[in-house]
């Protein structure tokens, strides 16, 4: 399953990647890019679909651009983002990713994240371990906040609650040594399991986006949870991680904001 998961999600990042080079002849355009960016995502789900559904017919999906699609076998569902990142993709900022999850019985077993402009590839099977490119990945051992650096999604406009954003940053960049904003969450999850970031939190946020990053961290050595603390991220949307003492440490800032 591995294999198959790997295959859809480099396949559709081949692609991408090529769209991505048009996206950024498109930036000097009058009309823009937004109009090619929505197809390049509807063509790459298309890409994991079809690949995925030929090897497994009877698991269904969760997909951003088509919603939930049942399967014959109702314990498994794969959770897609064809392009998580569209904003960058769409601004010719290479960071961006396909990101394939499996679900089975309400239990993440299987995660892909690939950034195809680095070919950056990243894998977890439940019980495994992280890999980032068949090299093993474990989360950052840093104990204390001042030494971190956390990423975190910003509110923008007609998205989030502005004004406990600005609450919890501030609770936050105070104690740390710096706070990132790279705009594609399955990636900053993917860079936590391989220790390039400290911790993460995020409000707002769908299964697609965070699905396949959870399975990493946590098989990275890492903490994942909700903003209260439990196992509710896809309920809720909001999501904190990191080692154990960051991602309490960072859990106790976000509550006193």
């Amino acid at each position: 399953m591995m294999n198959v998961m790997i295959q859809a999600a480099t396949k559709a990042g081949r692609g991408m990647r090529r769209d991505f080079g048009e996206v950024e002849q498109l930036q000097v355009s009058i009309k823009g890019p937004s109009d090619f960016v929505s197809a390049a995502d509807r063509k790459a789900e298309e890409i994991l679909v079809k690949e995925l559904q030929k090897a497994r017919p009877e698991i269904g999906f969760l997909l951003e651009e088509g919603g939930a699609v049942a399967g014959s076998d109702a314990s498994q569902r794969f959770i897609i983002d064809p392009l998580d990142g569209t904003t960058n993709f769409l601004h010719g900022i290479p960071q961006f990713a396909v990101s394939v999850a499996l679900e089975k019985n309400s239990q993440l077993i299987a995660a892909v994240v690939y950034n195809p402009v680095n070919d950056e590839l990243f894998t977890a099977e439940r019980g495994q371990g992280a890999f980032l490119n068949d090299r093993r990945i474990r989360v950052a051992a840093r104990q204390r906040l001042n030494d971190c650096v956390i990423g975190t999604g910003v509110t923008h406009r007609g998205k989030g609650d502005h004004d406990l954003f600005g609450r919890e940053l501030k609770s936050v960049q105070t104690e740390v040594a710096g706070i990132r904003r790279m705009g594609a969450a399955s990636l900053d999850l993917a860079y936590l399991a391989a220790g390039r970031l400290d911790g993460f939190w995020e409000r707002d946020l769908k299964p697609w986006d965070i699905a396949a990053g959870i399975l990493l961290i946590r098989e990275a050595g890492g903490y994942v949870t909700d903003l209260n603390g439990r196992d509710d991220m896809f309920e809720h949307g909001h999501l904190c991680a990191g080692n154990e003492t960051i991602h309490k440490a960072l859990l106790e800032r976000l509550k006193k904001a």
